[in-house]
């Protein structure tokens, strides 16, 4: 950005009683790492970047280091990383009245994208996309639970007999959201003032929990406001005396929380999924887009569900794929198709969870998809009933995060469409993550084996 345009940009913020800004970017596991700047710095900021300690792509989300990263450690003294903003995200944090925000993109010390950074990984897949022709539309709904807790009660409690916001199962209550109207308000409009429009809210089933559908856009201000949202819910919350979590699977009594992800690609200002003069109104174009997703979906399921807990919500049951599959209004595929030859015809993916990094989901859902068109590579039969019921005859999908792991370091064509770099640091996140896990002594554990063995 010139000095001119930037020296406007601060001059405006200015007028308009923005006395200091918040910004950063997001780590390998979504996490908004950050801080808060004055105006001059931000001035100084747009004008040619600033530093930001790349340990953020050196440890993992409890802020412990890595023992197996290379592309920073203690082998390179953990030094800056080149952060540039990016002006179109700025925006207004409605409930940190004078401060405005806006988001980064990391560079490697040749100015290129820097391998661990997120939204630069989207960016890249993004610029395939447009060499090919498309540009690309999504959003993300999620599933959350909000609790009568807060952050200090969580830990008092060790995160176990918390009072969830409301009991029962209770999904899409009239009764529920109005017992709660200030705080649905609040949500509503907190997130229309923060530019994340949201065009559904409502109780999902389950105590205390909620789904919010976040209205699409162009694909990197989808995954930003996917991304922001789980930020500006955890701080609304917080306000209001509540804890939120975006786990998949909290409670092993209760559904998961889901993180679908709806997407559609655009050529010439028309959606290349519409035509409904296609055979079963599926166009080649989308029949090879979910080709290439259900052949990748297996090797790329790691990126898809990052966490240990995401696998404990792939069982029978509880709507949760199990199998790469998809299917016409079908809830229990992996890929749902919805509203076939009009111009909302789209693709659902169903696979992911809540505990997503949106970045990275809808980087390997887009470059699979993408990947699929360019070979021409056929989907499977659709699935008509309980897709997971199948699982003999489509391909399963990883059951733990090891497996997934495994997968992904093993998949050529992961490489292929994501980089190399990425995808190796990606994998040695991944295994730190279950090395970590290993090392535990759970709950369950102790009370199975402790007085019995």
């Amino acid at each position: 950005m010139t000095a001119s345009t930037s020296e406007k940009l601060v001059s405006d913020l200015e007028a308009r009683g923005i006395t200091r800004a918040k910004i950063g970017g997001f780590d390998i596991d979504g996490i908004l790492r950050g801080k808060y700047v004055s105006l001059e710095k931000l001035k100084s900021a747009l004008g040619g970047g600033f530093g930001f300690c790349d340990v953020i792509f050196g440890w993992d989300i409890a802020d412990v280091l890595y023992d197996n990263a290379k592309v920073t450690g203690w082998h390179t003294g953990y030094p800056d990383a080149h952060a540039v903003l990016d002006p179109s995200t700025l925006r207004d944090i409605p409930w940190e009245p004078g401060t405005a925000a806006m988001l980064a993109d990391f560079r490697d010390e040749h100015g290129g994208p820097h391998p661990a950074c997120p939204r630069s990984l989207l960016r890249g897949v993004l610029a395939r996309a447009e060499r090919m022709g498309y540009s690309a539309k999504l959003s993300c709904e999620y599933e959350f639970f909000l609790f009568d807790e807060t952050p200090r009660s969580l830990h008092d409690k060790r995160f176990a007999g918390l009072s969830p916001l409301s009991p029962g199962m209770f999904g899409y209550s009239w009764v529920r959201e109005g017992q709660h109207r200030e705080l649905m308000a609040a949500i509503l409009d907190g997130m229309r003032a923060f530019d994340v429009e949201i065009e559904g809210l409502h109780t999902e089933t389950g105590p205390g929990v909620y789904e919010a559908a976040i209205r699409y856009d162009d694909a990197l201000r989808a995954a930003d406001k996917a991304a922001l949202f789980k930020v500006a819910m955890k701080q609304i919350a917080h306000e209001h005396g509540l804890s939120v979590t975006f786990m998949a699977k909290w409670n092993a009594d209760l559904p998961g929380s889901s993180g679908h992800l709806h997407q559609s690609l655009w050529k010439d200002g028309q959606n290349v999924f519409q035509d409904a003069s296609a055979p079963g109104r599926i166009p080649a174009a989308l029949r090879h887009y979910i080709g290439g997703q259900i052949a990748l979906m297996p090797e790329l399921t790691a990126l898809y569900s990052p966490t240990i807990n995401a696998y404990k919500r792939y069982v029978p049951g509880v709507w949760a794929p199990l199998t790469a599959s998809w299917g016409v209004e079908n809830r229990t595929a992996a890929i749902r198709l919805i509203g076939l030859g009009t111009p909302g015809a789209r693709v659902e993916y169903r696979q992911t969870a809540a505990d997503i990094n949106p970045y990275l989901a809808m980087a390997a859902c887009l470059a699979a998809g993408l990947h699929g068109i360019e070979h021409g590579i056929e989907p499977p039969p659709p699935s008509g009933g309980d897709a997971s019921s199948a699982a003999s005859s489509r391909h399963a999908l990883p059951r733990s995060l090891a497996e997934a792991t495994r997968l992904l370091a093993e998949s050529r064509r992961a490489r292929e469409i994501l980089g190399e770099t990425f995808v190796d640091h990606y994998v040695q996140t991944r295994d730190w993550e279950v090395r970590q896990y290993e090392r535990a002594v759970t709950d369950w554990e102790l009370k199975r084996y402790f007085e019995a063995v």
